[in-house]
């Protein structure tokens, strides 16, 4: 007989900044108490502990033929299209009992922005009054997951019906003290910074610097266990747990 509970964990990139961390078990914990009937537990690619296949392997050991595993990312680019599959193929080579499914990115997928993205982002913008916002994110040097960020951007753009324009903190141009001044050229003064991150961090903190040198009026704070992020995790889990999987169901007969 093995565990009913359906074994999940959250996997973030991992930071050296402690902020980072926090964020992560603050959304797990907001994760963990929306679904009781699950067993919820973090993990880090890097810097922070423990690892995804340390966790996966915890679980099998305590009898779980199943897991599920959410990377806590908002773009499918190297970490979620490399590191992450690495971590799962070395859990299920140490342990080819445990049948774990990936779910998709937090971010856009297939051209779709989950509504409930939209629902953090505008709820950590709270009631700021803004006529041009800026959605910075981390950076990444993949084409296709900025893609995505131009995606969230122009949905939250008409979600707000606002102006929204996408900034780097690394990776890639343009930064978002770039981005400001340039709306300030176009006529705009009460622009916003939405930050496109699950977690603070340096890059966070960067870019942060970056808009209010150049003028920014106001600064969201990062998603980190906003409910919708934490309900928006939820689907994640929902819709990877739902998925056939053989390996299971052969070790389940």
């Amino acid at each position: 007989m093995w565990p009913a509970r359906l074994a999940v964990t959250l996997t973030a990139h991992g930071s050296r900044d402690p902020r980072a961390a926090r964020a992560t078990e603050a959304l797990t914990r907001a994760v963990a108490l929306r679904h009781p009937e699950w067993e919820v537990r973090a993990s880090y690619l890097d810097h922070a502990g423990p690892r995804p296949r340390a966790v996966l392997a915890d679980f099998a050991v305590a009898g779980h033929r199943r897991a599920v595993l959410v990377p806590l990312l908002l773009t499918s680019a190297y970490h979620g299209r490399v590191d992450v599959p690495g971590e799962i193929t070395a859990a299920r080579a140490g342990h080819p009992g445990l049948a774990v499914e990936q779910a998709d990115v937090l971010g856009p997928v297939d051209g779709h922005v989950p509504d409930l993205l939209l629902d953090g982002l505008v709820s950590r913008l709270g009631a700021a009054d803004c006529d041009a916002l800026v959605l910075a994110a981390a950076g990444t040097r993949s084409p296709g997951a900025r893609a995505t960020v131009d995606q969230a951007a122009a949905a939250l753009s008409s979600r707000l019906a606002l102006p929204c324009r996408v900034a780097y903190a690394s990776a890639a141009p343009p930064l978002s003290g770039d981005v400001v001044r340039d709306l300030r050229a176009d006529g705009y003064g009460r622009i916003g910074l939405i930050s496109y991150f699950l977690a603070p961090g340096l890059l966070w903190d960067s870019t942060v610097a970056s808009a209010r040198s150049a003028g920014v009026r106001m600064v969201a704070e990062p998603l980190t266990d906003a409910p919708a992020v934490a309900e928006l995790v939820s689907v994640r889990v929902r819709e990877a747990a739902a998925r056939p999987v053989a390996a299971f169901a052969a070790v389940a007969s």
